[in-house]
């Protein structure tokens, strides 16, 4: 039993002094990173507040090159005029607005991005340049129930590459966004049109998906939309007065045998087959009815 205590007594001393001994250690790797942030902290100061301008440019690159865009950004916004009108102006410029990039402020890159397009329209960056004036307002563009003014500009910025450098490997990648923005629209478009419709604002309805499908006639909400055109249309019809209800359901009728030439086999047969029949029943017509696969 004695021996048992000083095992124990043992083992908890051991305890204490692995603690204590870690304990300090990890202290003295935290003082160690805290002196090393301070110290690399000072020397950053001590650039900034430096007239050295070509010591202030080289360390301007290492940063970027490192990877700390913001201090690289922070001392190129105060050599560049120095040098606007020297060899490295272009390479700075465009050093800058990957900076910007780098830290994912697209707004600012979109807008350095454009800036050195204009400057160096033939400089060796100037095809990524345009390329990334518009890959900046693709990243800032919202969802579809947003303000969709980026989506359009990244649509105008891509095509706009598409026109300039159409020998370019990246003509392809444009063209995927803006098919993919495209479609952003179509469902912004969609969803302002499907608002009316459940506000049972049918004209204002049939109105807005005429033009979304007007504008975007390969949407993948194409059948839908069409579906709900028609719907609107009858209801529309339903909801007139007397004397406009003629013009209005053969304005529907119009409108469902252009739905079932284009979607003979759709899913919504059924519902468009009452609207048919109601219509027709409206009109007085005895005309046969075009077949519709249920």
């Amino acid at each position: 039993m004695h021996n048992y205590y000083v095992f124990i007594s043992g083992l908890k001393k051991f305890q204490y002094f692995c603690a204590t001994f870690f304990g300090m250690k990890i202290r003295i790797i935290i003082f160690l990173i805290i002196g090393l942030l301070v110290s690399s902290c000072g020397e950053y100061e001590k650039i900034l507040k430096s007239t050295d301008f070509d010591l202030k440019k080289n360390k301007a690159k290492e940063y970027f090159d490192e990877g700390q865009y913001a201090r690289a950004s922070e001392l190129l916004q105060q050599i560049l005029p120095r040098y606007k009108a020297t060899e490295d102006a272009e390479e700075l410029t465009w050093m800058g607005a990957q900076s910007y990039y780098g830290m994912k402020d697209y707004l600012l890159a979109g807008s350095e991005f454009r800036n050195f397009a204009d400057l160096y329209p033939y400089g060796r960056h100037s095809e990524e340049a345009n390329f990334l004036t518009a890959l900046c307002d693709y990243y800032m563009s919202p969802r579809p129930e947003l303000d969709q003014e980026n989506t359009r500009n990244a649509i105008e910025g891509f095509t706009l590459f598409i026109t300039r450098f159409p020998a370019s490997p990246r003509v392809d990648e444009a063209r995927k966004y803006i098919t993919e923005m495209k479609e952003r629209l179509v469902k912004k478009s969609y969803m302002s049109a499907r608002l009316y419709y459940d506000m049972k604002q049918y004209k204002a309805s049939a109105v807005a998906l005429a033009n979304s499908l007007k504008e975007y006639p390969e949407t993948q909400y194409r059948e839908e939309m069409m579906f709900l055109k028609l719907t609107s249309l009858f209801q529309y019809a339903e909801l007139s007065i007397y004397s406009k209800q003629t013009e209005r359901y053969q304005a529907t009728l119009d409108d469902y045998y252009s739905f079932v030439e284009e979607f003979p086999k759709s899913s919504y047969s059924r519902e468009i087959g009452r609207i048919y029949d109601t219509t027709t029943k409206k009109l007085k017509l005895t005309t046969v009815k075009p077949q519709t696969n249920n």
